[in-house]
């Protein structure tokens, strides 16, 4: 197990080449959840993720000869640009193996660091797999993405910054995914000197798709989880590290999870809020928080935004069901009568209501309608959900029959 030696280390060993992220105070988010509320933006990292710091510890450890040979990791993201971009800023060959669904444009970022993209397997396992191959055959060194004492380390080097930054922290809220970056942290806070620090509490952030963790803990053990998709597939991990439990069972206060929509609400408010851009994963803190998640209120809390690579076309669409589950895009189906004018009534009703109309539908067939009417399904912008509540009102003052569409 690390310790507190092994993040100061690590820190002094990176500093220089790792970019010192703001944690500025967000008046939006202490106003809304009743907390001081920082935020830690790691998303700021030159690979846009806070994975380069574990992997640069690793690489700066390494002897001559495994220098020589190079470095093999899999990842479907943020830990091969990571190993990629520092193993090129220090002349090491890198080979990355990643699942042939990984979209292209992590693939070319990847490649334009310098390393040697593999594509292999439908999923992270049959990557993570052919790379251990790989790494046995050719003589690599494997980075692993998170179960790796150095790469904990490194990643625990943003725990020892928090404190610099805000001494007097009460709580820390963390993602987790296979648990190198929580263990880190967790450790570098707890163990500090002063008896005030280790009061600190610290959270985890878990999908609830995908509780790996959090079921290890439980377990006493890791457990392997049926595999599942989420917006978050940063932590999107099967399996909890066996380096890494040991950490959480010692230094994390308690672990908690959270919705899909509630995640995409959190990029939304970041995005919008914050002027900041977060990957699902990156949001997953937040997330936990703006939804009463947490056991506390009136705490100095720093959150960590520790990822902002996301795939522009899954952007739209998280945006989208943000704004769905913010109740500012709303799709109604009325039905009314098929005679020249009455879409012209309806449409004036929303008017002077001021709903901004973005989609229309029609259907004369399904939905229950009869002959001589028609069904419509209107895809509006609303000020949110009383402002829909203020619309369905009045369509049904008007003598429209209605139904929200989810």
């Amino acid at each position: 197990m690390i310790t507190l030696s092994d993040i100061q280390s690590a820190l002094g060993r990176i500093r220089s080449s790792i970019y010192l992220s703001p944690c500025a105070r967000s008046e939006t988010f202490s106003e809304s959840t009743g907390n001081q509320v920082y935020l830690k933006l790691d998303n700021l990292q030159r690979t846009g993720s806070f994975k380069e710091r574990g992997a640069l510890n690793k690489l700066l450890q390494l002897g001559p000869e495994e220098r020589a040979r190079g470095v093999i990791a899999a990842s479907a993201g943020n830990h091969a640009q990571g190993v990629a971009y520092h193993a090129g800023k220090l002349g090491i060959r890198a080979q990355i193996c990643m699942p042939l669904t990984t979209p292209l444009i992590k693939v070319s970022a990847t490649r334009g660091y310098g390393a040697d993209v593999v594509l292999h397997g439908a999923n992270y396992d049959e990557a993570f797999e052919e790379s251990v191959r790989r790494s046995q055959a050719e003589q690599l060194t494997f980075v692993h993405a998170f179960d790796d004492d150095a790469v904990i380390a490194g990643q625990g080097t943003i725990g020892l910054e928090l404190l610099e930054q805000h001494p007097d922290v009460e709580a820390v809220v963390v993602p987790i995914g296979g648990g190198g970056l929580i263990g880190g942290i967790a450790c570098a806070l707890k163990e500090s000197t002063s008896e005030s620090k280790r009061r600190i509490k610290v959270f985890g952030v878990e999908p609830t798709r995908l509780p790996s963790m959090k079921v290890a803990v439980a377990e006493g053990k890791p457990v392997t989880l049926k595999a599942a998709s989420t917006i978050a597939d940063g932590i999107a991990v099967r399996r909890a590290g066996d380096r890494t439990l040991p950490l959480v069972q010692k230094y994390v206060d308690d672990i908690v999870t959270v919705e899909e929509e509630e995640i995409a609400n959190a990029i939304l408010l970041l995005l919008e809020r914050e002027k900041t851009l977060a990957e699902g994963a990156g949001a997953a803190a937040l997330a936990a928080l703006v939804n009463r998640k947490l056991p506390f209120t009136g705490k100095k809390v720093a959150v960590l935004v520790c990822g902002g690579n996301i795939d522009v076309t899954l952007l739209s669409r998280i945006i989208e069901r943000g704004l769905v589950k913010d109740g500012r895009l709303v799709r109604l189906r009325v039905h009314l009568p098929d005679y020249p004018g009455a879409l012209n009534r309806l449409t004036s009703i929303l008017a002077e209501h001021r709903a901004n109309i973005v989609e229309t539908d029609y259907d004369r067939a399904y939905h229950g309608v009869g002959l001589g009417e028609t069904a419509i399904e209107i895809t509006m912008e609303t000020r949110g959900p009383e402002h829909i509540a203020e619309i369905i009102s009045a369509l049904g003052a008007a003598g429209y029959t209605q139904e929200r569409v989810l």
